[in-house]
């Protein structure tokens, strides 16, 4: 009997994070004072300026039309420049496409990347979409875990373990989400050189770029040139600028690449909204103060949540140098009793945190394997230590 729905959807699993957020955001419509550090995104409003250009993009009538499915002329110009500045490459506006969001410009890559069997070494943990992504594209995903004692940091031994003839892509995400992890320029260029001596594609997400705490995230193209043929490279505005709603992100390549991302674009969701592209412009070549002023705050953020989870019970914290994450190792309370049952996995330790401490935590196994917790320090202060004090009372 043929299945009603397709296969391959049917078989996409639910967003983890966004599964968390929504449950947390239930009970507190319900009355009860659940504080979730589940969704990863900025709790700022997008800066006034980006407002500002938006509003005014309203009433322009030339943002009332179809535009050029890969995006407005001056939007790929900033984005060029920006790869410039952050990513230390120089690339015409003609190897950019904006997309509606990183998100979307992750599952184009995949599309145009991979053919059936074509397998993808993800590092591990991994964002929860990835894996979807790549089996939409009929894509295979090789994890390759890297636990806290490395730092959540793969090295290139691990991923030639991992290579086979099947293999097409690398994924490289530094800043990382879930762990906040970052390669060292070094550690970056000597797996750039990798891929390129096996001549693998890198999909590099850089989206978290401007949020370190130390050293810059160095770009594997900026690492290694000689890459620039087969590397892709993902973007956005929403993270920097607090504009997770505004949906703009692009990809940066080849020109081959982007033609294509572009054909398939065109058919699949032409355009991206004007004024949002409109306010992205603003974003990318306005004044900076608000992004680093909201960098400042998560970095203070960070130092807080870093100080209050070290007097919780079993919870192992590396420090991130990225990102707005945290990323416990909480192998340390498993296989013991909480609430009356034997708690064996990060995924049961998550709901009786919610259940019993009203706090939410997105569970490991959303991003690889079981015995973490991730936890966004994307949120006010107050709550943030409020939190961490319920998880210290409820596991003391």
């Amino acid at each position: 009997m043929t299945s009603r729905l397709s296969t391959k959807i049917s078989a996409i699993a639910e967003s983890a994070t966004l599964k968390v957020d929504a449950k947390a955001k239930a009970l507190q419509a319900a009355g009860r004072p659940v504080i979730s550090y589940a969704a990863g995104e900025p709790d700022f409003p997008t800066p006034a300026h980006i407002v500002e250009a938006a509003l005014s993009a309203v009433s322009d009538p030339r943002n009332h039309r179809y535009t050029p499915a890969a995006g407005l002329p001056e939007l790929r110009e900033a984005i060029a420049a920006k790869t410039l500045s952050d990513s230390g490459t120089a690339v015409e506006p003609s190897q950019v496409i904006v997309t509606n969001g990183g998100k979307q410009s992750v599952y184009e890559a995949f599309q145009v990347l991979l053919d059936p069997g074509d397998e993808v070494i993800v590092p591990s943990p991994f964002w929860t979409t990835y894996p979807e992504a790549i089996a939409l594209a009929d894509g295979v995903t090789v994890p390759v875990f890297a636990d806290a004692d490395a730092g959540y940091l793969v090295t290139v031994e691990q991923l030639e373990a991992a290579r086979t003839d099947r293999t097409k892509v690398l994924l490289f995400v530094s800043p990382s989400n879930p762990t906040g992890a970052v390669y060292s320029a070094e550690q970056t260029r000597v797996i750039g050189e990798w891929a390129l001596e096996h001549g693998i594609w890198v999909i590099s997400d850089e989206i978290y770029q401007n949020l370190t705490y130390g050293e810059r995230a160095v770009s594997i193209l900026e690492a290694v040139p000689d890459l620039a043929s087969q590397v892709l490279l993902v973007n956005g505005v929403a993270k920097t600028y607090a504009m997770t709603g505004w949906r703009v992100g692009w990809t940066v390549g080849p020109v081959d690449a982007v033609k294509a991302l572009g054909n398939l674009q065109s058919h699949l969701s032409g355009n991206v909204n004007n004024i949002a592209q409109r306010a992205a412009i603003a974003a990318l070549t306005g004044p900076q103060d608000s992004a680093h002023e909201m960098r400042a705050a998560f970095d203070r953020r960070r130092h807080l949540i870093l100080d209050e989870f070290a007097k919780v019970p079993g919870f192992r914290t590396p420090t991130p140098d990225g990102a707005f994450y945290v990323y416990p190792d909480v192998t340390a309370l498993l296989g013991r009793e909480w609430g009356g049952r034997t708690i064996s996995t990060s995924l049961e330790l998550a709901d009786y945190i919610l259940d019993d401490a009203e706090v939410a935590a997105v569970p490991g196994e959303a991003f690889g394997p079981s015995g973490y917790l991730r936890f966004s320090y994307a949120l006010g202060d107050e709550q943030l230590v409020e939190g961490a004090r319920r998880l210290a009372r409820l596991f003391g």
